[in-house]
């Protein structure tokens, strides 16, 4: 199962205490992938359909707690796919659907909102209904990928109204999310970690937020340690090369005019160099007698390197 199904599972068996976070719930799985039907006689029907068994679990358990409305339920085989399955769950009853339109405040003075859009709506006022809002739109289409690749939280708005209601309502929480057009329809998204746990807290989705902490602790963890390897590494290779350049100075010198002719603290160091070429400058001072700082090892290679340098340079003009 993947993480986005799990976290649906998840959402899918918590249902809210109070009535008013049922009906915000309900309102979000209609608005984001509900339809109306009115007939030719004025009578209206209401369906939405999912292929996630976990949201049409959810829509009919708040169908029946909330409204004590036993909806139709046809499950349908996807002809393109072998395990695919399509739940249609339809309120077919013209009193049921009035109820459950009128109470979600999708319909008004006998009309169905614009869009199925609930903005500036008593059902969403309340900050715990908020929460059951933006819950029941990841329920309806939201989707969100396995930590262990990246990080990426949306929710798919078939209209930018609802897009931009969903955006504010996210941010409400102090989480920031954007929007993007995605072929005909209106994607609201998050694509940091931090940004998606707090979502999932919002949700009240906890058993998956802790699995997402745990990827993330995990992460971070080895990402730091790479970090810290590379680190290590580069400074490895800058003191291997540094050190094979001052023992190719301190060869050149010596077959050209000899080590003798170096002031004798150049000396000592030039030999102490050649033979323990893979020792650090802090070493190298150590070893010297009177012991040198690094800083002081680090002063007389390069008046070691420059002699190198000039010898070099008188040898290219002779």
């Amino acid at each position: 199962m993947s993480f986005s199904k799990e976290v649906k599972e998840e959402l899918s068996r918590h249902i809210p205490s109070g009535r008013h976070c049922c009906i915000a719930e309900t309102a979000a799985i209609i608005s984001l992938c509900g339809h109306v039907k009115i007939s030719s006689q004025d009578r209206f029907s209401v369906k939405i359909h999912t292929e996630n068994i976990a949201v049409a679990r959810k829509y009919f358990t708040l169908l029946k707690k909330t409204f004590n409305i036993v909806a139709e339920i046809t499950i349908r085989k996807n002809a393109y796919l072998k395990k695919g399955r399509t739940y249609t769950i339809t309120v077919n009853n013209h009193e049921d659907a009035l109820k459950v339109l009128t109470t979600c405040k999708l319909l008004e003075d006998g009309d169905i909102v614009e869009n199925m859009s609930i903005s500036d709506n008593t059902v969403i006022m309340n900050s715990c209904c908020k929460r059951s809002f933006v819950r029941g739109a990841f329920i309806a289409s939201g989707s969100i990928s396995t930590p262990e690749k990246f990080y990426h939280f949306e929710i798919v708005c078939n209209s930018y109204d609802k897009a931009v209601q969903l955006s504010q309502l996210i941010k409400s929480f102090d989480i920031e999310s954007k929007i993007v057009e995605r072929k005909k329809y209106f994607v609201v998204y998050i694509k940091d970690g931090a940004g998606i746990v707090d979502i999932l807290n919002v949700m009240e989705a906890h058993v998956a937020l802790m699995n997402l902490e745990n990827v993330r602790i995990l992460k971070e963890m080895r990402n730091s340690v790479n970090r810290k390897v590379n680190c290590e590494t580069a400074n490895l290779n800058k003191t291997v090369a540094a050190a094979v350049k001052q023992t190719m100075d301190i060869k050149y010198i010596q077959e050209t005019v000899g080590l003798s002719k170096l002031p004798e603290a150049l000396r000592q160091l030039a030999e102490i160099r050649l033979e323990n070429p893979d020792v650090s400058l802090k070493e190298l001072g150590g070893m010297l007698e009177p012991p040198v700082g690094k800083s002081g090892v680090n002063h007389r290679l390069r008046k070691i390197s420059e002699i190198a340098k000039k010898l070099q340079e008188d040898n290219s003009l002779a």
